[in-house]
């Protein structure tokens, strides 16, 4: 089913698109590929947050369920070299730091729908070279597909006529009890080290071993505000893999959501500095599955970068499970 949801500041329409099979119903925005609601059967709350206002989306809330892209999380330096040349990138956090690819990046853009079914929606995108401020033409397509019992999966591809950068990620803020923050929520996530950052939120370089840490949530944990503070990569691997599950999480109302991704690492977020209007921080878990984040400034963190005859290609799914039943 598709809806008109609104129409965006620069006068461009936005459709809803609603996808769904066996339990799981999920709606779709044109604009950022956002995903702005999923519904699991006899569950009277959305699993992910959003807004019914595309304001929001324009004001406060750029990232609530979006793509971030073409480069997701920080380049600290706000700069990339590429075939000998150097590309200045947009400094749109303190000043310094790359965010997300900046004011150009992906989640400002309104995408096309390529195809639709009953639960299956595909959308595209061209960024022109020197858009995110980086070279090539390239063409993104971002495909939701719904299967029975309750799994979504997304598939995200890119390609390019010049060599450049691609690391894109699913920024979801996941509360699956509906209550007012995500305490209570059990984690569990299936990474030997994280990457330790500093006061601007990037990697320091360390490669830091889980163990003996508050990081560790190889057995699952159950963390408080602030303890940890996590906007931290968790690594899974040197680079990306045959699709896997890596993540649990697990609410107090009986539901369960496991990930699986090819990517390398995971960020994690808790949302302690965002928020929806009227709303609490630390409402929502962001579980970004993507690259190791400001990859081309350290040795060892793998490559983000992407050509004509590399393209880019990530598989991400999530199921959902009612552990009371």
């Amino acid at each position: 089913m598709t809806t008109h949801f609104g129409t965006t500041q620069q006068g461009e329409d936005v459709a809803k698109i609603t996808i769904s099979a066996g339990d799981l119903t999920v709606s779709v925005l044109t604009f950022g590929a956002i995903v702005q609601d999923m519904r699991l059967a006899d569950v009277p709350h959305s699993l992910a947050l959003g807004s019914d206002r595309l304001q929001d989306y324009e004001d406060t809330m750029g990232y609530f369920g979006a793509i971030v892209g073409p480069i997701a999380n920080r380049i600290s330096t706000a700069r990339v070299r590429l075939d000998g040349m150097m590309y200045e990138l947009e400094r749109n956090e303190n000043g310094t730091t790359h965010l997300h690819s900046g004011t150009d990046g992906v989640h400002r853009k309104v995408w096309q729908v390529v195809s639709h079914s009953a639960d299956r929606v595909t959308l595209a995108l061209t960024l022109a070279d020197g858009v995110a401020g980086l070279p090539g033409q390239r063409d993104i397509r971002v495909t939701y597909q719904v299967s029975a019992p309750a799994t979504l999966t997304m598939t995200i591809d890119g390609v390019t006529d010049a060599t450049t950068c691609m690391n894109f990620a699913s920024h979801i803020y996941w509360n699956l009890d509906g209550t007012d923050t995500w305490e209570g929520h059990r984690l569990t996530i299936a990474a030997d080290s994280f990457l330790p950052v500093d006061g601007q939120t990037c990697p320091t370089g360390e490669i830091a071993d889980v163990s003996g840490t508050e990081m560790d949530f190889r057995k699952g944990f159950v963390p408080q505000k602030g303890s940890p503070g996590l906007d931290h990569n968790f690594c899974l691997s040197d680079g990306k893999q045959p699709l896997r599950d890596v993540l649990s999480l697990a609410g107090q109302s009986g539901v369960a959501m496991t990930l699986a991704t090819t990517e390398a690492g995971l960020q994690i977020h808790d949302a302690a500095t965002s928020h929806r209007p009227g709303k609490p921080c630390y409402e929502g878990l962001v579980i970004e599955p993507q690259a190791w984040p400001d990859a081309p400034n350290h040795r060892g963190f793998g490559s983000i970068k992407v050509g004509p005859d590399s393209p880019y290609h990530q598989v991400t799914n999530w199921r959902f499970q009612r552990t009371d039943l």
